[in-house]
């Protein structure tokens, strides 16, 4: 008798789904470890023990299995169609791993250009906006104002909806108000994305880590935006509309916003220069610290120690550097949860200069990529998501 079981063996034992057992790895509850293949396992003792425990408390799931081919998360290994995302920000541009979602395979020298129509629309509709509008405010305005120029956006076959795609986000960049040096738009899109949100010309270095920043948040399976943008693709939304969808879900504070406050963290820690007193003031008013700690990878997230050691590579004398040092090491210090994500992204729009909220745009965009991938597994499927409610509330039948 082996002294692994695979997932389903251990949803079976535990009697439960899947999802609820993924469920106890996120909270801490129950260990997984890489089998033959690559394939989850889990230990038999451990399953016993929970087995004969009795289901842990304070678990609370609501459960909704979508089947897909996109992304798998595996402890601190984050796959995109088999490929480690990791190896992949390193080796690809994110064009090149956009496709690869969509379609499979790496596109051959392929350069995505936006509609020219679509971006005068979106250029006079962001012109009329107030100076102070945050960069992804911008960006769900964009993709209502595009949409009505694309006359064959309600096309959802495969090849269509990957013009699509490539259309969608190269004319929601190139819309954007330009902020830095000009420069040709059938440059890779991080460099006109870079132009869009900083305000000094990049250093070629930068372009290559923004890019590859793009590349590691293109896709983190089942995140709340995608299921979102997922539940509307699978009733037949055109590409526009989900997108839309995707970004609308950005919005709370436990998901993309947290990197805007992290911008925030790091801006008043690099005009008072005490990094503990600025954390600790914001800890006594009961604030939640942002951009650290991340429920699928307790012992720290391999996207903000990918993107944050690439940060500090490329540091030079005179950047902005060492307010995220400063942080980083005061967190440490006081045995804060490790940073995420949003708080590297935060680091990387703080270094580079760029406007308040780049680091939220650079998050939707990568995003963008992710959902449309997505979109086409729902439209291939054509089957509905339709979660069911469990009703709680009083009853609405006769008395008896």
């Amino acid at each position: 008798m082996s002294d692994f079981l695979s997932v389903d063996e251990a949803a079976a034992r535990l009697g439960v789904k899947p999802a609820t057992l993924y469920a106890y790895v996120s909270r801490g509850l129950l260990q997984r470890t890489r089998g033959p293949h690559g394939r989850s396992q889990f230990a038999r003792a451990d399953i016993d023990r929970l087995a004969t425990s009795g289901r842990p408390r304070g678990v609370d799931v609501t459960e909704i299995a979508v089947h897909s081919a996109i992304t798998s998360i595996d402890g601190d290994h984050i796959y995109f169609r088999g490929r480690d995302a990791l190896d992949l920000a390193d080796e690809r541009r994110f064009e090149e791993v956009a496709e690869w979602l969509w379609l499979g395979q790496f596109p051959d020298g392929l350069a995505w250009a936006a509609d020219a129509r679509a971006v005068e629309i979106g250029r006079r509709v962001q012109d009329a906006l107030p100076a102070e509008t945050l960069p992804l405010d911008r960006l769900r305005i964009a993709v209502t104002s595009l949409a009505p120029s694309d006359t064959m956006r309600y096309e959802t076959g495969r090849e269509a909806v990957v013009v699509t795609g490539r259309r969608l986000i190269s004319s929601l960049v190139d819309c954007l108000p330009v902020n830095g040096a000009a420069g040709g738009e059938t440059s890779p899109l991080a460099a006109r994305l870079w132009r869009r949100l900083a305000r000094r010309a990049p250093r070629p270095d930068q372009v290559r880590i923004l890019d590859a920043a793009l590349v590691i948040l293109v896709d983190y399976e089942l995140s709340l935006s995608t299921l979102a943008s997922r539940l509307a693709a699978s009733i037949l939304a055109d590409p526009y509309a989900v997108i839309s969808v995707g970004l609308s879900a950005l919005g709370g504070p436990l998901h993309a916003v947290a990197s805007l406050a992290a911008e925030d963290l790091l801006a008043e820690v690099g005009e008072s220069g005490d990094a503990a007193v600025v954390i600790g003031e914001r800890l006594r008013r009961g604030d939640r610290l942002p951009g650290f700690g991340h429920r699928l990878h307790p012992q720290g997230d391999p996207r903000a120690a990918f993107l944050l050691g690439r940060l500090e590579r490329a540091e030079r004398p005179g950047t902005r550097m060492e307010a995220v040092r400063a942080v980083l090491a005061a967190t440490r210090e006081r045995g804060l949860p490790p940073p995420n994500v949003d708080f590297a992204l935060a680091a990387l729009a703080h270094i580079s200069d760029m406007a308040r909220g780049a680091s939220e745009a650079v998050f939707a965009v990568a995003r963008t990529a992710g959902w449309i991938a997505h979109a086409l597994e729902a439209y291939a499927l054509g089957a509905e998501i339709r979660p069911r409610a469990i009703y709680v509330g009083t009853s609405t039948g006769p008395e008896r």
